[in-house]
C-alpha cells in the first residue's frame, strides 16, 4: 500500500515567508503520518489572484532557488508535489508544479492550459506533463484546468502513470444541492476511464473576494472518492497502486487495449 496525503491549506497572497512556513508544516505533518506522497495546492508558494504580472513577478521563485531547496531538505523519504509561481531561466513566469524528495527536484511541470486571467500573467508550458518514477510509484502530474482535457489523463495512463497528482485552485461555482463539485466529477471520470488513482489537492479560504471550492479528493482506480475534506486539513488514504496496472474492466474488455484511435480524429 502507498500512503497518499493532500494538504488542503490557504496560501496567503504575496506572503512568501508565511507560505513557506505553511508548506513546510504540511510536509512535516505528512511525514508524521508516514505518508509516502504529499500533494500541495496550486501556487502554494504565492497565492493565486494576482492583480497583474508585476505582482506575480514580485513573488516568483526559480526552480533552483532556496524555496524548493527548503522543500527538498524537509521531504526526506517523502515525495512532494507542490505548486509554485516559477520564474523561468528565460525570464517568463510559469504556473508550475515541482516533484521532489530528499534527494532533489525530480521534475518541474509547467501548466499547459491556462485558466481565465492566468493568461495575463503566465506563459503556458510547452512540454507534455511528466510521468515520474518515484519510490512510491509512477506519478503523472497535471495542474487544475489541465484535468478538463481528457487527452492529458489518457496520455499519462498510456505512459504508465499509476497515480495522477494535481495541485489545484478551484474557484467555487454553483451546483445543485447534494452534488459534488463538477471538477471532482471530472477527476472521478478521469480515474474511472483510465483505471488510475487520482489525488487532487485544492485550497481553502477567500482571496480578493474569490471563494475556493476546498474540493480536495483522493480517488481510486474505479472512480470512487476514498478520502476528501472541505477544511484546512491533511487528507490521507492508503492506495494499492498496483491495481492501476490492470486495465481490464470485464473478462473481455480493457480500457486501453480496446481503444480505436484511428477513428477518433
Amino acid at each position: 500500500m502507498t500512503r497518499v496525503a493532500c494538504a488542503q491549506l490557504a496560501p496567503r497572497l504575496g506572503d512568501l515567508a508565511e507560505n513557506r512556513a505553511r508548506t513546510l508544516a504540511a510536509i512535516h505533518a505528512a511525514r508524521l503520518r508516514d505518508a509516502e506522497v504529499l500533494v500541495l495546492p496550486e501556487l502554494a508558494s504565492s497565492g493565486y489572484v494576482f492583480a497583474d504580472e508585476a505582482e506575480a513577478r514580485s513573488v516568483a521563485v526559480p526552480a533552483r532557488g532556496p524555496l524548493l531547496a527548503d522543500w527538498v531538505r524537509a521531504a526526506g523519504e517523502l515525495t512532494v508535489v507542490a505548486g509554485f509561481c516559477e520564474l523561468g531561466d528565460d525570464g517568463a513566469l510559469y504556473n508550475s508544479a515541482a516533484v521532489l524528495d530528499g534527494e532533489g527536484v525530480r521534475a518541474v511541470y509547467r501548466k499547459t492550459h491556462l485558466w481565465d486571467r492566468e493568461r495575463l500573467v503566465f506563459t503556458p508550458g510547452e512540454l507534455p506533463p511528466p510521468v515520474v518514477r518515484t519510490k512510491a510509484g509512477s506519478l503523472g502530474v497535471l495542474i487544475c484546468y489541465d484535468l478538463e482535457f481528457p487527452e492529458l489523463p489518457r496520455t499519462l495512463a498510456l505512459r504508465g502513470a499509476e497515480l495522477i497528482v494535481a495541485p489545484v485552485n478551484w474557484p467555487l461555482v454553483p451546483r445543485p444541492h447534494g452534488e459534488r463539485p463538477p471538477e471532482v466529477v471530472q477527476a472521478m471520470a478521469a480515474a474511472r476511464t483510465n483505471r488510475v488513482f487520482v489525488a487532487i489537492c485544492d485550497r481553502t479560504g477567500t482571496e480578493r473576494g474569490q471563494r475556493w471550492t476546498a474540493g480536495t479528493s483522493i480517488i481510486d482506480e474505479s472512480g470512487w472518492v476514498v478520502a476528501e475534506s472541505t477544511a484546512d486539513t491533511l487528507v490521507v488514504a492508503d492506495l494499492d497502486l498496483s491495481r492501476a496496472r490492470d486495465k481490464a474492466i470485464s473478462e473481455r474488455n480493457d480500457v486501453l487495449a480496446d481503444r480505436r484511435p484511428e477513428l477518433y480524429d
